[in-house]
């Protein structure tokens, strides 16, 4: 069953909450009554009513002060107010609408004009209510949307003998379009990736976990080449396979597919030879062990963006102590409050200091971004996946 809604009359002229109070008697209501400011406030946040009809002049507390605690306090400035103020004192009516009040009530008062101004607050309050409802519905289920997403990462990182791998990961938003996954095969060899899907909000969360379900069934098994042992010829046959497979099924099966930028690697983790593609992702970063810095650019365009597309693979072995560092754009584009961008360079001289640790490393880049940032909310997912050959 369904309350009446309150509303609670402030003033300090018993006259005035009597005849109110027999005005709105049959106006499916309940009424409540304060004689000052003090004790309305304390009505407020026990009663919580759903409008206040406020009498500036009373003693104690004025209507002024109760208006600005109320204002001042989220738990109860969405809480419609019309101040009672005398036809002749306009100035009190300025204050009190600068003040936060929604309308206001001139004394002496008129019946039609009373039940006019408490309905319009009444329903302003009905459809606040219905807000808040709606949006804590949706916060619900961002929060199983985050939950689930959440299930097509992975939950710890590859250990391998003589290499280290680490992964930082902050989603933007509820629901993230940024992704990332590192497994091992059955061969000594270890598959990552790190990806970005266009766009923002649910679309490209959904999204997220299709590319990232689809290069993982692609690159384990033969399911979509009609290989019964899941084995490729060679690792850029592996790679190939899986991202053809993944952007042919985007492309051709979505109505208003999203793409997304990509870098993917594999491992052999005895002769440390990288194999990797880069679709239309941001440059990976190679640290060798000498100092110098070198960049994997795109070798081929952004996957599910063209039916058919070309990719190409490329090759480089990882010697000891040579770090690799694939990551989304979400870093590099981190913004401070002169629009400057924290850019590539800055993170190419973060990845030169050279930390003892891929997880180090991550946590300093990020730190350096939060510093750089100045304060700046974090408006794209930021991904990255660090690994390092140690012996």
């Amino acid at each position: 069953m369904t309350s009446l809604p309150k509303i609670l009359i402030v003033d300090d002229e018993p006259f005035n909450i009597d005849y109110l109070e027999q005005e709105l008697e049959g106006s499916d209501c309940e009424t409540l009554s304060a004689s000052n400011g003090s004790e309305a406030l304390a009505m407020v946040r026990s009663e919580q009513p759903d409008l206040v009809l406020l009498d500036i002049m009373m003693p104690i507390m004025d209507g002024f002060e109760v208006l600005s605690q109320l204002k001042a306090d989220p738990s109860t400035r969405d809480i419609p107010v019309i101040i009672i103020s005398a036809n002749n004192d306009l100035k009190s009516v300025v204050r009190g609408i600068q003040l936060g009040a929604e309308d206001y009530l001139p004394k002496p008062f008129e019946p039609t004009l009373l039940h006019a101004r408490v309905s319009s607050g009444l329903e302003k309050k009905h459809l606040h209510d219905l807000r808040q409802l709606y949006m804590k519905s949706l916060e619900r289920e961002f929060e199983i949307a985050r939950e689930i997403q959440a299930t097509f990462l992975p939950t710890s990182l590859p250990v391998a003998d003589g290499w280290e791998v680490a992964a930082y990961f902050k989603a933007a938003r509820e629901a993230a379009g940024d992704f990332y996954n590192a497994f091992l095969l059955p061969n000594d060899e270890l598959i990552f990736f790190v990806g970005d899907v266009c766009g923002k909000g649910v679309g490209a969360a959904l999204f997220m976990t299709l590319y990232c379900s689809l290069i993982r069934a692609a690159a384990t098994t033969g399911y979509f080449s009609g290989n019964s042992d899941g084995r490729q010829k060679t690792p850029a046959d592996r790679l190939k396979h899986a991202i053809y497979c993944t952007n042919n099924y985007i492309t051709g099966t979505q109505k208003n597919p999203k793409f997304a930028s990509l870098f993917i690697g594999q491992v052999d983790l005895c002769s440390g030879l990288l194999t990797y593609l880069n679709c239309g992702n941001e440059p990976a970063f190679l640290l060798q062990a000498d100092g110098s810095l070198t960049k994997f650019g795109p070798t081929g365009p952004a996957v599910g963006l063209l039916l058919d597309a070309k990719f190409k693979t490329g090759e480089i072995a990882l010697e000891k102590d040579d770090l690799l560092l694939a990551y989304t754009d979400g870093i590099t584009d981190a913004m401070n409050s002169k629009d400057d961008s924290f850019g590539k360079e800055r993170l190419a001289k973060v990845l030169s200091e050279r930390e003892p640790s891929c997880d180090l490393l991550l946590r300093k880049i990020v730190e350096q971004a939060k510093l750089f940032s100045e304060g700046v909310e974090q408006f794209d997912d930021i991904t990255m996946m660090a690994i390092k050959r140690l012996v």
